[in-house]
């Protein structure tokens, strides 16, 4: 009897996840009910499951309001209804139009708006009574009305306590402290499942509006389909057979382009895949994004495939992916076989700056009513509730900024206020706060997508559904991941730029020539590496020089060890000095020599893992697969991860292993539980890693180039690193300049311009404009024409002056700043009409005025974050720069030394006692780069203070050839005070 029910996905409304509802709902002895969540359908199919699970009648149906204020509520008749009412919400969503005070005519949905209502009533609607409206019909004609009243008792909360929660979610919500909630911002009190009868109680005088009610829901049935169904695009070319031979012909002839005409292994291998797609019904999958990369590569994009679709040769032949799955021995099964639990996908990389073409593409080739977006919705966090919460009961900023403060957590145990706001944090932690948008996952359907979801508008500006990939996999549909980054951005714009500064074309996709290339690998082996996809962080290139990494093999190993699932479980360190010592390994069983013995014993994949799994623990394919979701960090709850525990010990018991082995051996695969690489993903990985590799061997100017152009990368947060690494290629990097920057970084000969758009306080109008009117107009002659010619401020071209982007005129910046208030005085814009005749500007007579290094460094600083006139180190108020450099540390191990290192990054990690202890990566004064260890012992008393150099003072250590600094002593070295410009 309950027409108006919300749950969770009311989002920051309703209190009750769908699990809670469907249970406190039994408990009340419901038997059918409508789920009507405010302006979205998220929970519509989970509700449906869990209410057959608990024999209850599941009801679909949508609130609608408007600025946050009720207008009527749909309850669906069947699928049908429930696509129309998705359709309606969707079309004002996705054209941004406010919903209508009316709803429109529905075939098979019923329309509920609440009474009093004056409007005439069509066929499909109804009026929604409370039980406190009833005296209100008292001594009035009902015979128009009589059939249309229906008993309203709208369910949002569980009890007295989450009305209290309820209200602080309005708060949230509203942006308001708590005495501001009104009335109508939140629910009624009485909005709950009300005890057996005690509704048809308060109906009693009135029974026809509970014969009405009941009537009405009795007409409602869900026919969708129940169990695991597959909702996906079915087929490619409309016919499933016509599918099956044009995946076998694409897939052959692909073979011919990748191993020649007569390669037996590969066409065995791609006969066995070929009969498990089809058996599997996969067909379309792998043709639909056959398709994709089709459209992309005639456009010019470069993409990588990676994750564990690179395992299939299929995949390998259709050019999907660009790792040959024979040479690196990977199984197709860990992509596609029948115990996998949840479907497969390609991730398909782009780059930054073309991706959103190739979604467009999906989107028209596959229909606007097919194809969607996929989405997320996040959670409160830990931090954000805290803060939420304060700001909702008026608690002042300083006082919330204490008990946010990680420092004052014992002090905060003792503060009734505080102690409040976790009680209200702890109910409120795992609910949804809002609908996002997924990284990259689309939907590719069979029927129109409304049948299961209304749909969003995001800033993204193409149609998202309103539910994650986790329900996505429970209703039934397969997502198509269509990501990018920032690395094949790099890779692109240096092949761009080689092709204009040198005109030399370049082959990227040659990468079975560059992992055999010399000089190549030297450069991997020493650590000459930073710019490069994967390979250029403190922590990779320390790995890879302790490794002594020269080939792709070793490489793909490295990619997956540096995650933290191998690192925490002590097996990184191991895996080193096995890998230099293969002769000494000791298996700690002879499963793991069996399974292993390409790692040397150690799981290092997530192949690895299953492996043993089912190999030393005998433990099935599914039980495996859920283990493999788990090592991608897709565990669903702890439930799971106890089960395939006590499975694996259970199994290992069965086939006699012994105790503190078969202990040992789950350390090593709970370790992986959180963050692991499929081997497929490691190879993917490192693919483009050589190809960022080779680009920065032979053309490292253009490469650094595309590097800063991207802001991508792990030093972006520091560019002075790319600067540097751009001028040790050789290239002359200038300050921005009218006459020669672009908004980008470019590049002629040797001769680096910095872009307009590194400028900070820069317009953007101006960052696009000033290189337009100049390549249109011819160069600027001097202040007063680059003044006209682009109508710009005074303001923004003080900043101009002050970074150096004038200079061309030959006029210091103070000349420069005196004529430029002199022409502009105090006007902010000046008047850039054409004249009839230009007047020159009279000329006054300024004593000398000149700028010296220091005021330009610290213009630098401030506008570009780095300076180009000064180094840091000759910023230092001393001329002290250390006792040793950074390429003599393994001379001097043991010792104690002094070391002065500009900082690039510092990471900070925890300890198995909970404590935080740092690693650093600075540069010595000629640019080569050290390491620091700060113990928590040392840190807390010498403290990073941000960036600068600093003098250090620690005991050099080397492990497996690589020598670092272990800090005792550390602080920042003052530079040179700013002399003011009057």
């Amino acid at each position: 009897m309950y027409i108006n029910v919300h749950s969770q996905y009311s989002l920051r409304y309703g209190t009750m996840s769908i699990p809670a509802l469907v249970e406190e709902a039994v408990g009340y002895g419901v038997t059918q009910m409508v789920l009507t969540d405010i302006n979205n359908s998220t929970g519509i199919m989970e509700f449906m499951r869990e209410c057959e699970a608990k024999q209850v009648k599941p009801i679909a149906g949508l609130e609608f309001r408007r600025d946050k204020q009720l207008l009527y509520f749909g309850i669906a008749q069947n699928k049908e209804g429930m696509k129309e009412l998705n359709d309606f919400l969707s079309e004002h969503n996705l054209q941004k139009k406010p919903l209508p005070d009316e709803a429109p005519p529905f075939k098979n949905a019923f329309i509920v708006y609440p009474y009093p209502n004056e409007k005439t009533l069509s066929d499909n609607e109804y009026l929604g009574i409370r039980y406190d409206q009833l005296n209100s019909l008292f001594n009035v004609d009902l015979s128009t009305v009589k059939s249309k009243l229906l008993a309203l008792q709208p369910v949002v909360v569980a009890d007295k306590i989450e009305y209290r929660l309820h209200e602080y979610l309005r708060g949230i919500d509203l942006n308001v402290v708590l005495t501001e909630v009104t009335a109508s911002d939140k629910c009624r009190p009485s909005d709950m499942f009300l005890p057996p009868g005690q509704l048809e109680a308060k109906f009693s005088r009135y029974a026809f509006i509970l014969d009405n009610t009941r009537n009405l829901m009795n007409r409602c049935v869900m026919d969708y389909p129940k169990g695991r169904v597959n909702l996906n695009r079915r087929t490619f070319t409309g016919n499933k057979k016509n599918d099956r031979e044009l995946l076998e012909k694409l897939a052959l002839s692909g073979m011919e382009y990748r191993y020649g005409k007569s390669n037996k292994e590969a066409q065995k291998r791609i006969r066995h895949e070929l009969k498990v797609i089809y058996e599997l019904d996969f067909c379309a999958y792998f043709l639909i994004t056959w398709d994709i990369i089709r459209y992309s590569n005639s456009q010019g994009y470069y993409h990588v495939g990676r994750g564990s679709g690179a395992n299939s040769i299929v995949a390998y032949c259709l050019k999907i992916t660009d790792v040959d799955p024979i040479e690196l021995n990977l199984y197709f099964e860990r992509f596609l076989n029948a115990q996998r639990t949840s479907p497969p996908d390609f991730d398909i990389d782009y780059s930054w700056d073309e991706r959103e073409d190739v979604q467009d593409y999906i989107f028209k080739r596959y229909g606007s009513q097919h194809t969607a977006l996929l989405g997320t919705m996040s959670t409160f966090k830990d931090r954000s509730i805290i803060r939420e919460i304060g700001k909702v009961m008026g608690l002042p900023k300083a006082e919330i900024d204490g008990f946010t403060d990680q420092t004052r957590a014992a002090i905060n145990q003792n503060n009734d206020t505080f102690r409040k706001i976790v009680a209200i944090h702890e109910r409120m932690a795992n609910m949804p706060n809002q609908r996002s948008i997924h990284a990259g996952g689309v939907l590719i359907t069979e029927e129109p997508i409304t049948y299961y979801t209304a749909l969003d508008l995001p800033p993204k500006g193409m149609a998202t559904v309103q539910w994650d990939m986790y329900e996505a996999e429970n209703i039934g549909f397969d997502k198509y991941d269509i990501l990018s980054q920032r690395g094949i951005g790099h890779i692109k714009v240096a092949v761009q730029l080689i092709e204009g500064n040198q005109q030399r074309k370049i082959d990227i996709h040659q990468v079975k020539t560059f992992m055999k290339d010399p000089a190549i690998n030297a450069n991997l082996r020493v650590g000459n590496t930073k710019g490069c996809f994967y390979i250029e962080s403190p922590a990779m290139i320390q790995l890879n020089r302790k490794l002594g990494c020269d080939s792709y093999l070793v490489l793909v190993a490295a990619s997956s060890i540096i995650r933290p699932g191998v690192a925490s479980s002590g097996m990184m360190g191991e895996y080193i000095k096995r890998h230099h010592n293969p002769k000494d390994v000791k298996y700690l069983h002879p499963v793991m020599k069996e399974q292993l013995e390409e790692t040397y014993g150690v799981m290092v994949y997530q192949e690895d893992v299953i492996k043993i799994c089912i190999h030393f623990a005998g433990m099935d394919g599914t039980d495996a697969d859920i283990l493999r979701r788990g090592m991608s960090g897709k565990w669903r709850s702890e439930q799971e991860m106890n089960r395939i525990k006590q499975s694996f010990f259970t199994g290992s018991k069965r086939l006699e292993r012994p105790d503190d082995i078969a202990a040992e051996v789950w350390r090593q695969v709970s370790s992986f539980a959180g963050y692991s690489f499929s081997k497929a993903h490691s190879a993917s990985f490192a693919v483009e890693s050589y190809q960022s590799l080779y680009l920065k061997t032979y053309f490292p100017r253009e490469f650094m180039v595309a590097v800063l152009n991207n802001y991508g990368g792990f030093y972006q947060g520091n560019r002075l690193v790319y600067v540097q690494e751009l001028q040790s290629a050789g290239g002359i990097v200038h300050l921005p300049c009218v006459n020669n920057s672009d908004s980008a970084v470019n590049i002629s000969g040797v001769d680096v311009y910095l872009g307009f758009i590194g400028i900070h306080g820069l317009n953007g109008v101006y960052i696009e404009l000033i290189p337009e009117e100049r390549k249109t107009n011819g160069p600027y002659q001097n202040l007063e024409d680059f003044i006209k010619r682009t109508a710009i401020g005074l303001e923004q071209v003080i900043i101009l002056i002050r970074v150096g982007a004038l200079r061309f005129t030959g006029k210091s910046k103070k000349e420069l700043l005196w004529a430029v208030h002199l022409l502009m005085g105090a006007k902010a814009k000046p008047n850039n009409d054409a004249e009839l005749f230009q007047l020159e500007t009279k000329n006054y007579s300024l004593p000398v005025l000149v700028n010296t290094r220091l005021e330009n460094a610290y213009h630098e600083l401030e506008l570009l974050g780095f300076p180009l006139s000064m180094t840091m180190f000759e910023l230092l108020q001393t001329d002290y720069r250390g006792e040793i450099g950074a390429n003599d540390l393994i001379n001097h191990i043991g010792q104690v030394v002094r070391m002065v290192g500009l900082y690039v990054c510092e990471k900070t990690v925890h300890t198995k006692n909970s404590q935080r202890m740092w690693f650093g990566n600075f540069l010595d004064v000629e640019g080569n780069a050290f390491d620091t260890v700060h113990f928590p012992n040392n840190t807390p008393m010498y403290p990073f203070r941000g960036a600068g150099c600093y003098l250090i003072l620690g005991k050099v250590v080397a492990e497996f050839g690589f020598a670092s600094l272990e800090v005792l002593k550390f602080a920042k070295l003052p530079i040179l005070p700013n002399p003011v410009i009057s």
